[in-house]
């Protein structure tokens, strides 16, 4: 049985009369930090009628780099004496050549190994170790072996006796600190403390803020476990068994930040300033990037750099942190592509030039500000979809989805700058362009029931009723309603078509585009090397369906919000054995991508490692919720399903907690804070540690309750 809790997960066995409990998790200290080992705790019980004397074998196969194979010619293994420990290292390649990585053991092993094929045997599996069937290992460490670490540790159990044994794996700069840290961790007590502290930070983290909604699966996702996935596995983690990686991708990460801005703002900040980091002083980006090293990518994907003052603008809206505004960034220096390059990595030098963080933004959005033949933004080798890397790839295809998002990226950011009095002309002159920006969007993009998804290089539409693929993409749909600029009457027309289009009920998919490419001309690029159905290409990918439900839930369209939500609510997908067998995912982590393809329909396709989770608890609070917070107040405007009788919600806001609960009722529509009415709606932030009572009231469901119309009968939405 496995049972993974947040921060630690615990494995248990019964066998041989032997009682078997593995804990493991990695220490979290309570301010977030941590020691850079991974502890397992191995308890035993003998449940049998006599003494058992047994040995308990921890193995593991050193990498210290991206493959094995490549690595293993150059990892040395030894064995501290004093510690006990064996360690590892290597000088060969990377910026963490000649750290020492160890593996050690509490009691100390009495045999061990590090070579793998010794440990396996010719042709064996962890299935079934040639080791085991010997009494012993071969206690040999050295050069040239098949570098592992393999720790054998003896018992001997007494009937109805208990025995803890502890494998530690880690890495550090020095044998000095790895013996320190296998000294701190040897012991069961300050092991059981730390695995304490680690459950107690992540259930202080993730119980910042809880919901009860009318659903189960929804509460079960919103009180932890997409959050946990965004920070453990996104933002910190950075790979998975689907995608190991490792670096930071400038729009990726700046996305899932702004998930944490209610439970861990000072996160979003940090990030959020070591993006800035990453911007060229022309105003570009890498489009990843190592931490330790810097070595990252240039390219001319043309939305990376405008996720900064996007995201910039959502967290100084709901923190009030202005200040971050005026902290001091440096920028990148490096050859800027040539003509014809779409791509160069290379490890760029800091730039002695530093500039406010609002600087940095000003460069973005005014380098982002590069427009084709018919005044939409150019797509370079790509915009949010990578994958169609070749739609102008000789520098003249535009994106219509980029021309949505840019709109609301200078609105977003004029705001920014008119709450913090900016009497520069810079919000007036965004302002304009968004305006003309929408204009140029409707005159040229509008295809009758939808809107387009782009234009090729050589003016060929991509997105048409007219392409025989891909007559569809849903982004510029949803777009157009997020960000508050596409004509009203044709947002509807556009959400309704795709909701008629890509919304499989039977399947339980929402797609991104439909037909999937398969043989188009021109080539979109390289979404077309994945078989139609799968990913990018014509399945669900989450991230971007995500989006359809946020453009219901802005229309105040709640039920079709949900409806869309509980399609890709995995704990959904997942109620039976023989649905688990079917969608093939966990039920605890959202999915990045879920097929169409025949014979996969409705297969996951990698899990954790996703910016679906950030987005799906966005998506979730602050637009079906309604929580919109704005510096020292905060409203709750929910957009519920019809047949929602209301909801709870507990915010703890620095020292402060706001228990909220939200009621349909005949009566008048009202606010209410410990009994006093909010006539505006709005509710004060406060920071006196105590508990406020909030009381709102919303109007039943009426005949209109899925879709305002305004006298004219044209179907109105509301950007809130």
């Amino acid at each position: 049985r496995a049972r993974h809790g947040h921060g630690y997960t615990v494995f248990e066995h019964n066998s041989h009369s032997i009682s078997q409990e593995l804990t493991v998790f990695v220490p979290v200290g309570s301010e977030g930090e941590g020691d850079s080992v991974k502890v397992c705790r191995l308890r035993l019980r003998n449940d049998s009628s006599r003494q058992r004397t047994i040995t308990a074998t921890w193995f593991g196969a050193w990498v210290l780099g991206s493959v094995r194979e490549d690595q293993q010619l150059h990892v040395i293994t030894a064995r501290d004496e004093e510690s006990g420990a064996l360690l590892a290292r290597q000088y060969w390649s990377g910026s963490l050549a000649g750290q020492v990585a160890f593996a050690a053991s509490s009691p100390r092993a009495v045999s061990w190994s590090g070579d793998r094929t010794q440990f396996l045997g010719r042709n064996g599996s962890p299935a079934r170790p040639a080791a085991l069937d010997s009494a012993r290992l071969d206690n040999r460490t050295g050069v040239g072996a098949d570098p592992a670490a393999a720790l054998q540790v003896a018992l001997t159990i007494e009937r109805g006796g208990r025995a803890e044994v502890i494998f530690l794996l880690g890495q550090t700069e020095s044998v000095e600190k790895m013996r320190t840290l296998v000294n701190r961790y040897k012991e069961p007590a300050p092991v059981e403390a730390a695995l304490a502290g680690t459950r107690d930070w992540w259930a202080r983290t993730l119980g910042a803020l809880q919901v009860k909604t009318p659903v189960l699966s929804t509460d079960f996702l919103l009180n932890g476990w997409l959050l946990y996935q965004a920070l453990s596995c996104r933002f910190w983690g950075r790979t998975a068994l689907y995608q190991s990686s490792g670096a930071f991708g400038f729009r990726d990460q700046l996305q899932d930040c702004l998930a944490f801005v209610y439970a861990a703002p000072q996160l979003s900040r940090q990030h959020i300033l070591a993006a800035a980091a990453r911007q060229f002083s022309e105003g570009d980006v890498q489009h990843w990037w190592h931490g330790e090293t810097g070595m990252g990518v240039r390219t001319r994907c043309s939305d990376d750099l405008l996720w900064l003052p996007f995201a910039v603008a959502q967290y100084v809206k709901v923190t009030g942190d202005a200040a971050v505004l005026e902290e001091m960034v440096p920028f990148l220096e490096g050859p800027v592509l040539a003509e014809g390059e779409t791509e160069r990595m290379f490890a760029p030098a800091v730039s002695a030039e530093m500039a406010p963080l609002r600087e940095h933004c000003r460069r973005a959005m005014e380098h982002g500000w590069r427009l084709g033949p018919r005044g939409l933004p150019l797509i370079g080798n790509g915009d949010w979809n990578d994958g169609m890397n070749r739609v102008g790839v000789l520098g003249r295809g535009e994106s219509v989805w980029l021309g949505w998002f840019l709109c609301a990226v200078l609105e977003e950011f004029a705001q920014v700058c008119e709450r913090r009095g900016d009497t520069s002309q810079l919000a007036p002159g965004w302002r304009a362009k968004a305006a003309s920006m929408k204009k140029q969007v409707e005159q040229t993009a509008w295809d009758g029931e939808w809107y387009l998804r782009g234009f090729f290089d050589d003016g060929t539409p991509l997105g048409s009723h007219a392409n025989k693929e891909a007559r569809i993409d849903s982004l510029p749909q949803s777009w157009a309603v997020i960000s508050g600029a596409g004509d009203a009457l044709r947002a509807r027309q556009a959400m309704e078509s795709a909701d008629r289009l890509l919304v499989l009920e039977k399947e339980n998919l929402v797609l991104l585009l439909a037909p999937p490419f398969n043989d188009s001309e021109p080539n979109p690029g390289y979404i077309m090397g994945y078989p139609p159905g799968l990913r990018e290409n014509g399945g669900q990918y989450t991230h971007g369906a995500l989006w359809l439900a946020m453009a219901w839930a802005r229309m105040n369209e709640g039920s079709r919000a949900v409806r869309l939500l509980q399609m890709m609510n995995p704990v959904e997908l997942t109620r039976t054995p023989e649905t688990v067998a079917h969608y093939r995912g966990e039920p605890y982590a959202a999915a990045a991508d879920v097929a169409l393809k025949e014979g996969r329909a409705g297969h996951c396709g990698w899990t954790w490692y996703t910016g679906s989770a950030a987005w799906m608890y966005r998506v979730w609070i602050e637009e079906v919720l309604g929580l919109k917070v704005s510096g020292d107040q905060f409203t709750v405007k929910p957009a519920l399903p019809d047949d929602w009788p209301g909801f709870e919600l507990t915010w703890r806001h620095g020292a402060t907690v706001y228990e909220i609960k939200v009621t349909r009722g005949l009566d008048e529509e009202s606010v209410k804070v410990d009994g006093e009415d909010m006539a505006n709606g709005f509710i004060p932030l406060v920071k006196d540690g105590g508990t406020r009572h909030v009381a709102i009231v919303l109007a039943a469901p009426g005949p209109f309750a899925s879709g305002a119309v305004n006298g004219a009968g044209v179907a109105a939405y509301s950007s809130r």
